[in-house]
């Protein structure tokens, strides 16, 4: 599919798994929602309802590249976690590098103190933000 127009993406962990969606039109995403998840292991019936309210051209799976360009055992799992996203709904994934997402967001949380921002919902926002500007 050429030129998505809506975008869905997930940063995946073990404990939780962040959400946001964005558009291609004005190459921007938002922070949706962070799932909880046991052992990596989400709620399937809830991001089924996500992608079903949001129907999104592609989904995103952050992809948590080691600094060198290396591989490592959470990269693993956020594949076994876009396998699954694609078998169970049948929809387009990509794994995109994302590496530092998440950090990135922690740093400017502690930077601006007693703030509660979703973490990794704004590390998926990221990552949707970076595909687009691709």
């Amino acid at each position: 599919m050429a030129d998505p127009k809506r975008v869905m993406a997930f940063d995946f962990g073990t404990c939780r798994i962040g959400v946001a969606v964005g558009q291609q039109l004005t190459g921007t995403a938002s922070p949706l929602k962070i799932l909880p998840a046991k052992d990596g292991v989400p709620d399937w019936g809830v991001i089924g309802q996500l992608i079903q309210e949001w129907k999104p051209d592609r989904v995103l799976v952050g992809h948590p590249l080691n600094m060198d360009g290396t591989e490592n055992e959470m990269c693993v799992r956020a594949r076994k976690f876009a396998n699954r996203l694609h078998g169970r709904f049948g929809v387009q994934v990509e794994l995109v590098d994302e590496r530092l997402s998440s950090f990135v967001h922690r740093e400017q949380r502690r930077v601006s103190a007693g703030r509660s921002d979703p973490i990794d919902a704004l590390a998926a926002a990221t990552i949707c933000e970076d595909w687009l500007r691709r």
